[in-house]
């Protein structure tokens, strides 16, 4: 499914109405509420939105259960790290359990360690059933990349682990990211794209030929959830369908 709105205001807007509609529906079928959060700038007005009322009030916050779709290998203090970003912004503003927050990072831990370490925090979490979040959060990159699914990475190969680590040589660190297969399992995925630049991959991701090694996004498909994208206008620019 694909949603179009004006600009990113209201596409924040919506999205802080379809986490909290996301939130009060787990909690009310299962009791808790677990929930990928995305890194970069796609979701810095959705998380300011969520921290102020009424909507920060809506959330059954105790509930939740916070993880990340995928991490720089930085320390929480760096300016480049996704979770110092969400919770600067949102967690240390809302009143979630600091045991119930899971950042991807862990000091003097390897990276690959420590992705086998996230991996087995998720199976615990899940009570070692098929890990299912309730809302994984992902944005999309200039290049069609989402999460630390880059192009041409072996990642993207990946079909039986939940979390990985590797070296990614363009940018001279270490990523970790949730695999394909993993956010595949979930309820609900959405993707937050906004902005022209964004335009060509978009177009290519939904209306293009297969082609997941160079547009990385194309890879996430919902078994059984429901996969939504959440654009502007201007990244929805060159799309033929516009729905």
């Amino acid at each position: 499914m694909v949603k179009i709105f004006e600009d990113e205001a209201q596409l924040s807007k919506a999205a802080a109405e379809l986490f909290i509609q996301k939130a009060q529906e787990a909690v009310k079928q299962h009791g808790l509420f677990t929930v990928a959060l995305t890194g970069g700038s796609s979701p810095v007005q959705l998380y300011t939105l969520l921290a102020q009322l009424p909507y920060r009030e809506q959330v059954p916050w105790e509930k939740m259960f916070v993880f990340w779709g995928d991490e720089r290998w930085v320390p929480l203090t760096a300016n480049e790290n996704n979770a110092r970003m969400a919770m600067e912004i949102l967690l240390n503003k809302v009143p979630v359990p600091e045991d119930q927050v899971y950042p991807m990072y862990e000091e003097d831990t390897e990276p690959e360690a420590f992705a086998q370490q996230y991996e087995q925090l998720l199976q615990q979490h899940f009570n070692k059933q098929p890990p299912q979040f309730d809302l994984i959060l992902l944005g999309m990159g200039d290049d069609g990349h989402t999460a630390s699914l880059f192009p041409g990475t072996e990642v993207l190969q990946e079909t039986s682990r939940l979390v990985q680590a590797y070296y990614l040589k363009p940018q001279s660190m270490h990523r970790i990211t949730l695999t394909a297969p993993l956010i595949n399992q979930a309820k609900t995925i959405c993707f937050l794209t906004f902005g022209s630049k964004k335009a060509p991959a978009l177009q290519q991701v939904l209306e293009g030929e297969r082609n997941p090694e160079k547009y990385p996004s194309q890879l996430i498909q919902p078994k059984q959830g429901e996969l939504i994208w959440f654009v502007d206008e201007s990244a929805a620019s060159l799309l033929t369908k516009k729905k």
